[in-house]
């Protein structure tokens, strides 16, 4: 198990190779496994980028975020022009029905809302707006619509874990909840909880994954 010390380098490094981050601006703190990054950046997509780098760490085991989006003069932009360049992207991208996402902008935040089929819809609106110039954050609410089975859901859930095997799908537990699944058990990285989230996110109808799963190395 790596020690704090370790775990602190490691994640510098990281970030430090991640062409997408300027790592002089993050600080990088460690406690008990738990990473903490604090700083300012210049993009919403340079903090996900962050983020995500941290978390491909072998032994975090937990990330809190205390990084500030402040964006340069040159990539400020009025919520009008935000709002405006977010509903056109959406129109242009192919997984999503006509109007199905609203947009709301206010200080550089974009909120999503609306109902879509399947949560890979979901992602791809997010995604399609989060790179924007100007954006400052962006917040989900959209829905998926519910037309859930929960036995049929659970098994579905469990035939894909078992499929993707990068890890001993026995040791994780799907129950289903209405259009809620939650998930429990252990895995050994964080790819390997993602995977499993993912996994239940695939299954029609779902709403909301409760991913309980614990990271152990």
């Amino acid at each position: 198990m790596k020690t704090d010390a370790q775990l602190k380098q490691d994640v510098t490094a990281e970030l430090g190779w991640e062409p997408s981050v300027n790592a002089a601006q993050i600080g990088v703190e460690v406690k008990d496994g738990i990473v903490t990054l604090a700083g300012h950046v210049g993009s919403y997509a340079e903090k996900l980028g962050a983020e995500r780098s941290a978390r491909r760490v072998s032994g975090v085991k937990a990330l809190a975020i205390e990084m500030n989006v402040n964006l340069p003069g040159s990539s400020k932009r009025n919520d009008a022009d935000i709002a405006r360049s977010a509903t056109n992207v959406l129109e242009w991208t192919s997984f999503l029905p006509k109007d199905s996402i609203k947009v709301m902008v206010e200080g550089g935040w974009i909120t999503l809302t609306g109902e879509v089929d399947w949560d890979y819809q979901r992602k791809s609106a997010t995604n399609a707006v989060r790179d924007l110039l100007g954006v400052a954050g962006v917040s989900d609410q959209i829905l998926i619509k519910a037309k859930v089975s929960s036995s049929v859901v659970k098994s579905d859930i469990e035939a894909a874990l078992k499929r993707r095997a990068k890890f001993d799908a026995q040791h994780i537990s799907v129950e289903v909840r209405g259009a809620e699944v939650i998930l429990t058990g252990i895995v050994h990285s964080w790819s390997e909880r993602e995977l499993a989230a993912n996994s239940a996110w695939s299954a029609p109808g779902v709403r909301n994954v409760q991913d309980n799963i614990t990271v152990t190395y």
